[in-house]
Formats: C-alpha cells, structure tokens, sequence
C-alpha cells in the first residue's frame, strides 16, 4: 500500500449549504504527501493562508496521513490563525488508525474511537464529514451506517461519506439507512483525471441522479502526470522520486506511461490556445463533468497553489466560452459520454464505445 501521508484543501465557489456535496461544484487543492511528509510545517501553513485567502475554506485530511501528524498540523495552523470555525468545513477519513486490529476498519469500535482520536489531534469539537476510507468486507453494512449515524448524533460529525467504495457498496448503506432510518453517506471520494474515468462517469452518474449522492473527486492530474513533469523522466523534486511512490514511477516509466505521455503532446496546444496551462485545463474538464462535485488536487508548493486555483477561471470562463466539445485524453469509456450536453453536444452521436482524442470541437 502507498504512503498516505498527505491532507487536502477544498474551495467552495458559492455558498455552502446542506446539499454542498451534491449542488455545488468546487475545487480542492490538497497536498498528498506533504503535511507531515515532504513539506515543512511552515510551508504548510504558508498554502493553507494563501488558500483561505483564496476563498478556500474546505479542508480535507485522514488519521493515516503521516500516522496523524497531518490532522495535528492542520488543527495547529487553523488554531494559529484564528480562523473562525464557523467558517471552515473540515473533513477527515477513517479506516487506517494504528498496528492493532483493534485500531483499523469499520467496525463501530473504531469508528467512535477514530474519530475521536481525529478530534484531539485536530483539536475540534467535530468534523462536517467524516469519510470511510475504504469498504470493509469484514463489518457487517448495517454496523457501518449505525456507527456513523451514531457519531453523527453525538455532534461528532455532521455529515458522511465514502471513499473508494463500488456503487453497489454505496447503494447498500443508503439501503440499510433507509430502511432502519437512519443517515445515508452523502457523497463518494473517487479517483477522477482524463485515464481514469469509468467508475465517476459510468457508474456514480446513476447515484448522482437518484439518491442525491455527489463525486468528491481526487488526483486529476494523475498523481502529476498529467502535469507534464514526468515528460523527461523523473525529476528528483518529484512525488515520483520518494521511496514510499515506487509503484508511481514504474508506471510513469512503464510502455503505458509512455504512452499517456505521448498522448498529453496533444493537449498542450489546446491549453495554450484556450489561455491555460495544462494542469488547469485538465482540472477544469474534471469541473465540468455534471457528477462531481469537488475535484481534490495536489500542492507542495505556493507556485503549484496558485496554478491549481486558476482552473476556477479556466472552468468558467475559457472552456464555456471557447470550448464546445472535448473528448479528453486517455482510456476508452464504455456505454455512452456521460460528459453534459453543453460542454459536448455531439457526443450523443458517438458508438457505444468510444475513443478519446478522437477530435475536439471549437468556438471560433
């Protein structure tokens, strides 16, 4: 399993409410392996003052991150600040706590103690959403949901969610919710960016649409290959050059990464000409998929923040204006294009399978 030692900031681009997850569409800037790992803490807190300056005010963490430490500094820097809590919405996930069997999963056991654990570390009174980090096959569904409609009725947390969970898995706790009333997850965290896109497109859409549940998207630069960085190899500043990512720079190095490199060669002139960079071109395509709801990016450095925030700009203004029809880079996507009408009018003439790249249509 990959190094998890990073934590993630969120900027809501209009007002809050209780349907944010679903209704609103926003941008997260996260730091993957940085608080508590590859960045100092005061460069921790020099992203996240320029990110709530930016009118960020999401921030999202995990009690595996740096085995805690990222929820200790984000609580230190939000305490330091001053900021008001009323005007944060922070999250946190569960499901890595410790070595013990005990202190992992989802059984109720740790549910309550982890995030309880969270809450100390964060030095909160509680969380707007708490996230199961993963499915866990070994607690039963309605222990789950009971557990986290428990903590949600002690003022723990307001909300919850799942990350990386199947559409059935997510269907079954809104299931189980319902049926013993009590709280359905709000939304799902799923991996989203142009050579990963089946589970968002395909099969979350129907969630989306019947039970309300949004996509809180991450990496949608492909843990930074869509970035471009990767072109020449490894740079040695790269998440890809640390010990604990060998799995990502095998990939990048691997025929298919290659491939997806050549592929990205496209994609420059295309920023270029909207007035964009690529990674903001390839966060904004993330943005205007109908489904998602947020998109968690990734930043060590002020530079990379400030980049990532302009996607915002990117997404509303370039590519509606500009950009007509974009059939993305990457893996094929079955069934159909789930991507909404306005953003690519003629994909519904498109087969049942259909190839990215295969054209782009534009607003001249």
């Amino acid at each position: 399993m990959p190094c998890l030692s990073y934590q993630k900031v969120l900027i809501l681009c209009s007002e809050w409410s209780l349907k944010f997850l679903t209704n609103h569409k926003m941008i997260k800037d996260g730091t993957w392996v940085t608080f508590g790992g590859q960045i100092s803490d005061e460069v921790a807190e020099r992203l996240m003052t320029i990110a709530y300056e930016s009118g960020v005010n999401l921030f999202d963490t995990a009690e595996v991150y740096a085995a805690g430490k990222a929820e200790v500094i984000l609580g230190s820097i939000i305490k330091k600040k001053g900021w008001r809590r009323s005007s944060l919405v922070i999250t946190t996930k569960l499901y890595w706590g410790g070595k013990a069997e005990t202190e992992r999963g989802l059984s109720r056991k740790h549910i309550i103690e982890g995030l309880k654990g969270s809450l100390q570390r964060l030095q909160l009174e509680y969380v707007d959403v708490v996230f199961a980090n993963r499915p866990d096959s070994n607690t039963p569904m309605e222990e789950i949901v009971r557990a986290m409609t428990h903590v949600i009725n002690q003022g723990m947390a307001m909300y919850w969610g799942t990350s990386r969970w199947s559409a059935m898995e997510i269907m079954e706790a809104y299931s189980v919710a319902r049926q013993f009333n009590m709280i359905p997850p709000v939304c799902e965290q799923a991996e989203y960016h142009l050579f990963q896109r089946e589970k968002v497109e395909v099969q979350l859409p129907e969630l989306y649409h019947k039970i309300g549940v949004g996509a809180m998207t991450w990496s949608p630069l492909a843990c930074g290959i869509i970035s471009g960085k990767y072109g020449n190899g490894v740079p040695e500043s790269s998440r890809a050059s640390l010990k604990c990512y060998q799995w990502l720079k095998e990939r990048i190095v691997s025929e298919e990464g290659r491939k997806q490199q050549n592929k990205l060669k496209d994609l420059s002139p295309i920023a270029e000409r909207l007035g964009c960079t690529l990674p903001q071109l390839a966060v904004a395509w993330c943005l205007r998929n109908e489904g998602v709801s947020s998109v968690l990016l990734g930043s060590s450095t002020p530079e990379q923040l400030i980049e990532n925030l302009g996607a915002i700009q990117a997404s509303a203004t370039a590519l509606s204006d500009k950009l007509r029809g974009f059939h993305g880079v990457g893996e094929d996507v079955p069934r159909q294009c789930p991507v909404s009408p306005h953003l690519c009018p003629s994909c519904h003439s498109f087969p049942v399978t259909w190839k990215s790249l295969t054209g782009y249509l534009f607003l001249d």
